[in-house]
């Protein structure tokens, strides 16, 4: 927050506040607007896109937007100090602004989504991990193609992780494992399930079944991977179940063999401070180590470093004047993609089925390692929705694609491209 806010408070002074387009009017994308307009100086919502406008317009309505400044007919003229709402996505990206943040949870309209915007010369913020993780490399090249920038959002764990991840780095010691602190693990919830805990929060039970099988933080935790070049030490990363606190869990890992490699990517159940995120980070550094036991971490080498929650939405404006104003990334691949998220069978499953994707009834997914996972030809999750199965699957199973009839070709094509692109820098 030290430069953001004294970087907005200058433009708020000079009346020329960041322009904000917002994809998606969900419980994220509402409480993003609320934040903005209500909470955030020298920034403002001047664009909203979402299939049914008329949702948008109730949110407005609730957080006292002025009617009057409201564009809801596409053939009105655009007015600087009002807001476009359309479910017209051409009309969306012609309104002059400065990023775009994409908050649907879609995957394949994601995508469509931040071409078009690529290809208007806007930046995008992507609150959207299932989008990162699937084809963050491929979003990075493009958007590197046109001179804007693709980013995912602090607020959201892999955002958080990766500014302890920096911050460690910076002071001079070598992250070994970047965690995730969990509440909850059980493989097979479903929508029915979850749709009271989602109804109370104002998510959807389909959102709700995600965070509780596991499958959101498999894909928080590939981008994480993805951007770090860091991997899993085993298909589904360890996910520990432990009641202490965090900085009384390093023992779980042997930090001489993680030395070795560039470090993993993992989760805990349980643990404390939840629902936080963590970095274990390793010197040798004798000085280092005498100063960091001086200031209370211990004797290390090995020494935990943690953030004890993450506000989603209140730390998207941060992250959208990072972007703007500063070209601060704050999570994208680094290389190319070193760990998947793969589809495994919820339940038994039989021939014809029609796959029902993330936080259904049908598939949960795991991590796993890129050259595994396309050794194995495994399906991953971010592409199973719609697939139709021609062969009976046994439950936790992992789905392979020779066991699926693919609906959409465009988009495993793109998925297949991310293989053959030349994508460095971090």
């Amino acid at each position: 927050m030290i430069l953001i806010d004294k970087a907005l408070q200058k433009r708020q002074k000079e009346g020329n506040p960041i322009r904000v387009g917002i994809v998606g009017v969900g419980a994220m994308g509402a409480g993003i607007i609320n934040q903005i307009m209500l909470h955030t100086s020298g920034m403002e919502v001047n664009a909203i896109y979402n299939r049914h406008p008329e949702k948008g317009l109730n949110i407005l309505s609730k957080i006292g937007a002025s009617l009057n400044n409201i564009l809801d007919d596409d053939r009105q003229r655009f007015r600087e100090g009002h807001i476009r709402l359309t479910g017209n996505l051409e009309v969306f990206l012609e309104t002059p602004n400065d990023i775009v943040v994409e908050a649907t949870g879609s995957i394949s309209f994601g995508l469509q989504l931040c071409k078009s915007a690529f290809e208007y010369g806007k930046h995008v913020l992507s609150f959207n991990a299932e989008l990162d993780a699937t084809f963050g490399p491929y979003l990075k090249k493009l958007a590197k193609s046109k001179g804007v920038i693709y980013s995912g959002s602090d607020g959201d764990q892999p955002g958080v992780i990766m500014n302890l991840y920096r911050y460690v780095k910076n002071i001079g010691l070598k992250p070994l494992v970047c965690g995730n602190i969990k509440g909850l693990q059980d493989r097979y919830r479903n929508p029915a399930t979850q749709q009271q805990y989602a109804a109370t929060y104002g998510l959807s039970p389909e959102m709700a079944t995600s965070f509780a099988d596991g499958t959101k933080i498999s894909f928080e935790q590939a981008t994480v991977a993805n951007a770090t070049g860091m991997r899993v030490n085993k298909r589904g990363m360890n996910g520990f179940s432990f009641h202490g606190h965090i900085d009384k869990a390093v023992d779980f890992y042997d930090f001489n063999e993680l030395r070795k490699g560039d470090g993993i990517v993992d989760y805990f159940v349980g643990a404390q401070p939840a629902p936080g995120v963590f970095v274990y980070a390793y010197s040798e550094d004798p000085l280092v180590k005498h100063h960091l036991n001086y200031y209370k971490l211990g004797h290390g080498p090995i020494y935990s470093f943690y953030t004890p929650y993450h506000l989603c939405i209140f730390e998207v404006p941060i992250s959208i004047c990072r972007i703007v104003d500063f070209e601060d990334i704050i999570i994208e691949p680094k290389s190319g993609i070193s760990v998947e998220v793969i589809t495994m069978a919820k339940t038994a499953l039989f021939e014809g089925t029609v796959l029902d994707g993330i936080g259904g009834y049908h598939t949960y997914g795991v991590c796993e390692n890129s050259e595994l996972a396309r050794l194995g030809k495994l399906l991953p999750m971010g592409l199973a929705q719609g697939c139709r199965l021609i062969r009976d699957i046994s439950q936790d199973q992992p789905i392979l694609i020779s066991d699926v009839e693919v609906l959409d070709e465009d988009l495993f094509n793109t998925y297949e491209l991310q293989f053959s692109l030349n994508i460095v820098g971090g």
